[in-house]
């Protein structure tokens, strides 16, 4: 997309989220849903398929252009991006870079046009951020495979018409190695989802277990149509998610210090507003600080997995610094709201509750430090002046 027509979108996106979504706020966090009517207004406006191909329908965003519409997005509650971000993120990639052709043509339109959701179907009671404890099997069968198995805080479920379903082929394997993944249609016989999780934050973003028993498909299901892809499938789509994470933290932040500015200079302590006490003004300059780096990081980071110079420390530094840098940012905002960022009734206590998942989805911030490390030791065989 060129330059011009990018900020176009970006313009409108940043309207309609202040506009209609922030104003929604309260109701989304006292019913659990999206309104239809934003969900219809998202879809037409392209952000079901904001990151997925052109030729498909969708809008083709650079890792570069989804940042910055990330931050747009995380501007407001995280239910709202997380509506889109299955399909755009997670569970859309895994078509987009390892799907066949076929496989692509029948499932990105729909996709793209939000007239169905896809879900990324990984995690389970024992392999979470670490793939490598997955016991969900795939077993050939004449025409295709049986898969078995449970799956949980699977965003998007209850709503999913198409589950990415990761299981192990080979029963032989350990670890990483032998995970495939398949497209599994809802309303397949033997696949069930559980009741949404009741989570600490961030209502109206679905979770759920996934209940595969003895469930069917055929295999043209098998995306790729190559067994053993899985991981390297999860490890690609989870890098760029991670990324877009980072950039979601970057909004809610911005979101945060705008709050707190404004709580600052209205709120007044013994006849003048608490902006002028220096330790508040401490505390806002730290979160604008730690915002402003946020921001950069995430720019940056985009623009090596544009050209391909780091698509896996990069993303993983931004997505460690900034889901860590926007909990330090609400924290202090609640700490300037006082008493007041303790009740209900302000955003802040919110975000403070909506900001807490993002240092464990995507991998935890202690799965980045591993990834970033092994990273800087690859290759490395002493340390420094030749000291072993």
């Amino acid at each position: 997309m060129d330059t011009e027509a990018f900020q176009e979108v970006l313009a409108a996106v940043r309207t309609f989220v202040r506009k209609e979504v922030v104003p929604a706020e309260d109701v989304i966090e006292q019913t659990d849903e999206i309104p239809g009517t934003i969900r219809a207004k998202a879809a037409a406006m392209g952000l079901f398929g904001f990151a997925l191909p052109e030729e498909y329908g969708g809008l083709g965003f650079s890792m570069t252009e989804d940042v910055q519409l990330a931050i747009e997005l995380g501007y407001t509650t995280p239910a709202f991006r997380s509506m889109l971000g299955t399909n755009n993120g997670i569970a859309g990639q895994v078509l987009v870079n390892f799907g066949t052709d076929e496989q692509k043509r029948r499932h990105l339109p729909d996709l793209a046009a939000g007239s169905k959701i896809a879900v990324f179907a990984l995690t389970e009671p024992e392999a979470g951020s670490d793939p490598s404890g997955l016991r969900t099997r795939a077993v050939r069968a004449e025409g295709g495979y049986r898969l078995t198995g449970q799956k949980r805080f699977i965003t998007n479920a209850d709503r999913a018409d198409l589950f990415m379903v990761f299981a192990r082929t080979n029963a032989d394997t350990e670890g990483t190695k032998g995970i495939s993944v398949f497209a599994v249609e809802s309303g397949a016989a033997g696949l069930s989802v559980g009741p949404k999780d009741e989570k600490m934050g961030q209502r109206g973003a679905h979770t759920a277990e996934v209940f595969i028993d003895d469930v069917f498909v055929p295999e043209s299901a098998l995306i790729g149509e190559v067994e053993g892809e899985g991981f390297a499938a999860a490890m690609r789509s989870l890098a760029r998610g991670r990324l877009h994470i980072a950039a979601i933290c970057v909004g809610l932040a911005q979101r945060l210090v705008e709050e707190s500015v404004a709580h600052a200079a209205a709120s007044r302590q013994g006849g003048r507003p608490i902006a002028e006490f220096q330790q508040v003004q401490a505390m806002l300059a730290d979160s604008q600080t730690e915002l402003y780096a946020g921001r950069a990081m995430v720019l940056e980071a985009a623009r090596a997995y544009d050209d391909g110079g780091d698509r896996r420390m990069a993303p993983s530094c931004a997505k460690l610094f900034c889901s860590e840098m926007v909990g330090r940012v609400a924290d202090r905002a609640v700490q300037i709201h006082g008493g007041m960022g303790y009740m209900r009734t302000v955003p802040v206590e919110r975000f403070y509750r909506d900001a807490r998942l993002f240092r464990l989805y995507e991998g935890t911030s202690e799965v980045q430090k591993v990834i970033i490390a092994k990273q800087l030791l690859k290759g490395a065989t002493t340390l420094p002046h030749g000291k072993a």
